[in-house]
């Protein structure tokens, strides 16, 4: 029989209250490989990275940029190659990853989200589609893994219009399309009637201020979406976490560094947005501003509110028909250990006082 002490400490581990072995001495990180993003680009400008990484060692940070054809979800695959040490993705499809086989870890969680962060857009001059009623019958084209599933899912379910699943048929036939670019297109040439997408996003903030595009509707105020699946997380392998905590606590404190420069001098970070990433300034400002915007987010410090959010969120979605999370559940054992409290508040490597 196992000793409860033992179990305890087995139990303590899991959740992230106690180190692993092996990591009191972590290793130091040469070099580090993270994604090209407007808060990235801000924190290299200001010299955020050198100083923060330095610290543990890390002489060189590079950023990588992303193609604006790659399909929604690519870094969760350069992540799991070793591209990509640390990638950001929404937590809902960070779940669906998990669940999916990838061994990697949460390290940092969004506080809640909020109605502006995924929108229903149809086009400016469909003229047989202005509300989410509209869509009874219609065609609504989106990446299947992303908010851009998760958010509409839930906001046309709120008006008794729920998508197709591939078990059931709903009242809005549904097509996957894990191109956001596409997806608009698709929306404009009228080969689908709507679409989600992140406003803020690189791949849509351009089509968005054309005028193209009309919001016709959001998720609840206070629903599954807003307060659980539509938080913004970071997350790494386990083993490169386990490897080096203390390279992923100086990322976490680069990135809080890094949104409280660029929140308080924002014409200023506009301009190093815009010459990094090659964007017109009102695009780059509109992503740092707009109410969707997910770059400059403050955090979940709580790992157990940021636990509770994927159990909710799996509960809820698995009821609408979701046949990933459904064939592929999670334990809440599994859920645990998937959100890393050593980067939490009482972590061994939290940036939270």
């Amino acid at each position: 029989m196992t000793h409860p002490l033992f179990r305890r400490a087995a139990a303590a581990l899991a959740l992230g209250l106690i180190a692993p072995l092996g990591t009191a001495s972590a290793e130091v990180l040469p070099s580090i490989n993270l994604q090209l993003t407007p808060w990235t680009v801000v924190a290299r400008e200001k010299g955020i990275f050198k100083e923060e990484f330095g610290k543990v060692g890390t002489r060189e940070v590079n950023l990588i940029a992303s193609g604006g054809a790659e399909l929604i979800g690519a870094e969760t695959a350069a992540v799991s190659k070793g591209a990509i040490s640390i990638a950001q993705r929404m937590i809902y499809p960070a779940t669906v990853h998990r669940a999916n086989g990838l061994d990697g870890v949460i390290v940092w969680v969004s506080e809640p989200s909020n109605r502006y962060r995924a929108p229903v857009l149809a086009a400016a001059s469909n003229k047989s589609v202005n509300t989410l009623a509209d869509l009874d019958g219609k065609k609504f084209g989106s990446s299947r893994i992303s908010c851009y599933w998760s958010a509409p899912t839930e906001a046309l379910n709120a008006v008794g219009l729920p998508l197709d699943t591939r078990q059931t048929k709903g009242r809005v036939r549904y097509e996957s399309i894990d191109n956001a670019s596409v997806a608009l297109s698709a929306v404009l040439s009228g080969a689908t009637d709507a679409t989600t997408t992140h406003l803020a996003a690189g791949n849509a903030t351009g089509a968005w201020l054309s005028g193209k595009f009309k919001v016709v509707g959001h998720v609840p105020d206070d629903g599954v979406y807003v307060n659980h699946a539509g938080r913004v997380t970071y997350f790494a392998k386990r083993e490169f976490v386990n490897k080096y905590p203390e390279a992923v606590k100086a990322f976490l404190a680069s990135r809080e560094r890094a949104m409280a420069w660029t929140l308080d001098n924002v014409d200023e970070a506009a301009k190093i947005v815009a010459r990094e990433l090659r964007l017109p300034i009102e695009v780059a400002k509109f992503q740092i501003t707009h109410l969707g915007q997910w770059e400059f987010m403050s955090g979940e410090p709580n790992a157990e509110r940021a636990r509770h959010s994927i159990k909710t969120f799996i509960d809820y979605y698995v009821k609408q028909g979701d046949d990933i999370l459904g064939e592929r559940r999670l334990t809440p054992q599994q859920i645990d250990a998937f959100v890393d409290g050593r980067f939490f508040v009482g972590g061994t490597h939290s940036i939270y006082q």
